[in-house]
């Protein structure tokens, strides 16, 4: 007499699965840490705000290496960003390549925006000059607890008051550089 087998059954642990669950978790954090940032330029490309302070943690640090600015807190950073709409009012970021590591994430971008407000700066205030700027620029952003925690961002100043027409050379020699 022929007996039946018990169906094939397996149940193994969290910790048994888990070095053929980590590449995948891996992945997932990824991914998880460039929605995050993407979702960041997204937010300002629509001046959604709440959106961004949203998004950044309580003690979050956007650090703006071409104007040596350091700011903490999303209410803070937020005022930062809005001075840079009322120079430039429809400036947005397009994303050219994107990158994760662990809970980092770089982004490379290009603002694009038309010079239409005054410019606050150290050294006083940048008359609109209506000139269309494009600036290349570097977000490096780490994710803490799907928060924006650090925020760096990299740029050319010089390059983007040339093409304001406030330093430099005027902007159509600049580009032929």
């Amino acid at each position: 007499m022929l007996r039946a087998e018990p169906p094939c059954r397996s149940e193994y642990s969290r910790s048994q699965l888990q070095p053929l669950l980590a590449p995948i978790e891996g992945l997932q954090v990824m991914a998880n840490v460039l929605e995050i940032a993407k979702a960041s330029i997204t937010a300002f490309n629509e001046k959604d705000w709440d959106r961004i302070r949203d998004l950044y943690a309580p003690d979050a640090v956007y650090d703006e290496k071409a104007t040596n600015r350091r700011i903490q807190g999303p209410d803070q950073i937020i005022e930062a960003l809005q001075g840079w709409t009322t120079a430039f009012p429809d400036a947005t970021g397009t994303i050219i390549r994107e990158l994760a590591v662990g809970d980092t994430a770089v982004l490379e971008l290009v603002w694009k925006a038309t010079h239409t407000g005054p410019l606050q700066t150290p050294s006083g205030t940048i008359p609109p000059s209506n000139r269309v700027a494009e600036l290349p620029a570097c977000s490096l952003m780490q994710i803490e607890g799907e928060k924006v925690k650090y925020d760096t961002h990299y740029f050319d100043l010089l390059t983007l008051l040339t093409q304001v027409g406030a330093a430099g050379l005027p902007p159509e020699q600049s580009r032929a550089a």
